[in-house]
């Protein structure tokens, strides 16, 4: 048996879900704009083949491996992987910003989908291909770095790391805050039957004197090593060595990269569509880090390189000082691995459709992107509690609908039935009082029966909001169990996978959680392989495939 079907069995549902995204990210996904402005994703085995071996041909040996062999720091399956990609191969490759305890879901869908696609790729061109997921250390987003979210029993819990905010510095030289409330909501939602050696894991790498981004990178590779996939330390010495001559570079052309990307955002916004990333006049795509001394401790801050300074720069600045903005990094990422394909969340998928002037205006190779994999990993047990409370999954779109269907079907029957004997009657009194009111002997204007109207209305459906809020106020515990279910199945608003941290069902169920949904990928890989998707998922559920602002976020 699988471990897709045994979880099933278990109670554990892996569904695959819509990636959804902004208007821009559906239309590129959909394949309805952007042939202009993206590279051309291979649509079949033969141009997947003639792509790989172009990739190939910019990899002679395996040169890139052994330069950053240190910052992969792969062990077990991953380095054997890499090690047989680094002689003729190529490398799927995805990644996100550290989020506390791993993040959101959607990091291990991505990784997921991206060890799928390597795997489909490998099967069916005969070469190798390595999983590779870029860690990216470097970024300096405290607030996604020290909050994620639990599902409870009460309903949605933030856990969130104690500490500082920094402004600038590297996750990577960020010492870890006070962990201990965040420690505690994290295991309030493991339940009962945990497997110890994932609770140790996630306990072993968040220890006092690690860094933030060392800890998400000791628990990502813990988790995605042995099923293959090497994890790269964005921040390592080795990695910014390789990247030095190609960010200097961009420093040199970053005037005509600017102009460049301009002149895209624009061609974006005559589309009809807004670009995802915001062209900020004046300032390049490089950042430069410059070492300050806060709190007794030495960090790292990082600050973007003004055009107007950029060649000075790019002569005067210290080896691995130098980092890519977002638009950059897909440039310099194909420019230092043989990268076929880059799989990217809804907002990355969106801004894909400005990165290739960057690669023009440096002569570089256009990376090749593809909507990940999404995914609703939903526990039977909701399922069953939302059927006993009478609601679908649609109700849990609307905030406040739930709570409202479940308190109106608790409202004493006589009194709910007297109510809607009410509004039945008044209503056909009204009918009746509107027809008089409009006959030739009665000079009474129809608007003031139609304020009547309203006014009747208004005073019944304010007294029927009372006894839905004494309801509400009696059956506090029926109000709780919406809340569990609503933070199970529609956490903020949003789907699972983009709020709900992964730790609590992989210690419920084990590390097989996450075989499971590489084998659940695998559908989406071979549509890849074989043909375009689009931003729908075929046999999404209705709650995973509806879309809300939030999926326009910029990494997932």
């Amino acid at each position: 048996m699988s471990d897709l079907e045994a979880l099933r069995q278990d109670g554990l549902q892996i569904r695959t879900a819509a990636l959804g995204g902004s208007a821009l990210s559906r239309a590129l996904q959909a394949g309805q704009v952007g042939t202009e402005w993206m590279a051309p994703r291979p649509q079949s085995l033969s141009a997947w083949r003639a792509h790989a071996d172009a990739v190939r041909a910019d990899f002679p040996d395996d040169a890139w491996c052994r330069r950053l062999a240190p910052a992969f720091a792969a062990t077990g399956a991953a380095a054997e992987r890499l090690q047989r990609a680094s002689q003729s191969g190529v490398v799927v490759t995805t990644g996100q910003q550290p989020g506390l305890f791993g993040g959101p879901s959607y990091t291990f869908s991505k990784a997921m989908g991206a060890i799928a696609l390597a795997d489909a790729l490998e099967a069916a061109l005969g070469i190798p291909v390595a999983p590779v997921f870029w860690a990216a250390t470097d970024d300096a987003d405290w607030m996604e770095a020290a909050v994620t979210w639990v599902a409870g029993a009460r309903g949605l819990s933030m856990a969130q790391m104690v500490g500082p905010a920094t402004d600038g510095v590297a996750m990577a030289d960020v010492p870890l805050g006070d962990l201990a409330a965040a420690r505690a909501v994290l295991g309030s939602a493991f339940g009962s039957a945990a497997h110890g050696s994932v609770i140790d894991l996630i306990d072993r790498s968040y220890v006092p004197q690690a860094t933030v981004g060392g800890a998400y990178l000791q628990l990502l590779r813990a988790l995605l090593e042995p099923l293959g996939m090497a994890v790269l330390d964005a921040a390592h010495p080795a990695l910014r060595e390789a990247a030095d001559p190609v960010l200097r570079r961009a420093l040199k052309q970053s005037a005509h990269i600017l102009e460049s990307v301009k002149a895209r955002s624009q061609a974006i916004e005559s589309a009809g569509f807004a670009p995802q990333v915001d062209v900020v006049d004046g300032l390049s795509l490089v950042f430069r880090t410059e070492t300050a001394s806060q709190g007794g401790q030495v960090q790292r801050v990082r600050e973007r390189v003004p055009v107007a300074e950029a060649m000075q720069v790019a002569r005067e600045a210290g080896a691995g000082s130098l980092g890519a903005n977002v638009l950059l990094r897909p440039v310099l990422e194909r420019a230092i691995l043989p990268t076929v394909c880059y799989l990217a969340g809804p907002g990355e998928y969106a801004y894909f459709a400005q990165v290739s002037p960057v690669a023009t205006a440096l002569g570089a190779a256009v990376p090749v992107a593809a909507p990940r994999w999404a995914c609703a990993l939903v526990e039977t047990r909701s399922l069953t509690q939302l059927e006993q409370l009478g609601l679908s999954e649609e109700d849990l779109l609307d905030p406040h609908r739930a709570e409202q269907r479940v308190a109106h079907a608790h409202v004493d029957a006589e009194l709910a039935d007297t109510l809607e004997r009410l509004r039945v009657t008044v209503d056909a009194q009204l009918r009746a009082l509107h027809d008089a009111a409009n006959a030739p002997s009665t000079p009474l204007a129809a608007e003031v029966v139609d304020g009547l109207a309203r006014d009747l209305t208004h005073r019944i459906d304010r007294f029927e909001r009372r006894v839905v809020a004494g309801v509400k106020r009696r059956e506090t515990e029926l109000l709780a169990q919406v809340a569990a279910v609503r933070a199970a199945l529609r956490p903020n608003g949003q789907p699972p996978e983009r709020v709900l941290n992964l730790m609590p069902l992989i210690v419920r169920y084990g590390p097989r959680v996450l075989s499971a949904m590489r084998e659940a990928a695998t559908g989406h890989a071979e549509t890849l392989l074989h043909g375009s998707v689009s931003g729908a998922a075929e046999g999404a559920s209705s709650l995973a495939s509806a879309t809300t602002r939030a999926e326009t976020a910029a990494h997932p």
